[in-house]
């Protein structure tokens, strides 16, 4: 599948990839890599053109020392740039995990862009933003500074690390286990400081105005006692799946099915008129 990387030394890295259709931002969770949309990009490739964005210290992506770089609305403003960059007036956006938090921040900045969003499990996004902060602020911390002082390897091993997972394809787990070795251990560590804790969007999920698909793995129990909070988003759309949290990895023949036919609706999609 042809490919153009969008690298600069200030910028997301982002890799666009050949497509049908309208362009779509996709962003992965904690220590995900560009690699992790593997085995669905040949499928969405039918209905829309994937832009992959690696998030501060992932990957390619550089590691700003400013901390306010890691903010959830500067990183919005990241993606916003990447739309202009690759020259769409809109897209769709597909998040999984810490990256359903992000596009749902993003849909909700900036709506007139955003014709249809698709998001995997997310505790990040439908936690009740105090408990949240509290957790951020003890255990999130604490694991920060390890990977600080230590490097990025003490998450190897780590349930955060999606590469580790045997139910995603050996082919994938391989890109990824190569991919690690480009994380950053000072932005991976800004971004589970300063990123994860403004992820939840707490009240706003009822603002949410864009057609979205939760994509649920279902074998995620802790994430199921959320589906009430998720509810809140008007009108979402709930397709159960049979997988955990890396859903689109670990059930790729499913996932993929179910989102290029949520996309196809969405393809000319009414938009408001921007305001610039």
């Amino acid at each position: 599948m042809a490919a153009e990387e969008l690298t600069t030394r200030e910028r997301l890295h982002a890799v666009v990839y050949d497509g049908e259709g309208p362009y779509c931002l996709m962003v992965a969770g904690a220590l995900g890599t560009r690699s992790y949309w593997a085995d669905n990009l040949d499928a969405l490739g039918r209905v829309c053109r994937p832009v992959v964005a690696e998030k501060w210290g992932h990957g390619r992506s550089p590691s700003p020392t400013d901390p306010e770089r890691y903010q959830v609305a500067s990183i919005v403003e990241e993606f916003e740039h990447l739309r202009e960059q690759v020259g769409a007036d809109s897209w769709h956006t597909i998040g999984q995990s810490m990256g359903s938090a992000l596009t749902l921040h993003y849909g909700l900045a900036h709506p007139d862009r955003v014709r249809a969003q698709v998001i995997t499990n997310s505790s990040s996004a439908f936690s009740e933003p105090e408990p949240w902060r509290r957790r951020n602020r003890t255990m999130v911390w604490d694991l920060a500074q390890q990977v600080e002082d230590e490097g990025v390897e003490v998450l190897t091993d780590s349930w955060i690390n999606p590469g580790r997972s045997r139910r995603i394809s050996e082919p994938t787990r391989q890109l990824l286990a190569a991919e690690f070795a480009e994380h950053s251990a000072h932005g991976i560590a800004q971004s589970l400081r300063v990123t994860n804790a403004g992820l939840p969007l707490g009240d706003r999920l009822s603002q949410v105005t864009r057609p979205t698909l939760l994509t649920n793995g279902v074998q995620e129990e802790r994430f199921q006692p959320l589906l009430p909070r998720v509810r809140l988003i008007p009108d979402i759309e709930i397709v159960d799946l049979p997988a955990a949290h890396a859903v689109n990895a670990q059930a790729p023949t499913e996932w993929n099915e179910t989102v290029v036919e949520f996309l196809q609706r969405y393809q000319l999609a009414s938009l408001s008129p921007p305001d610039d």
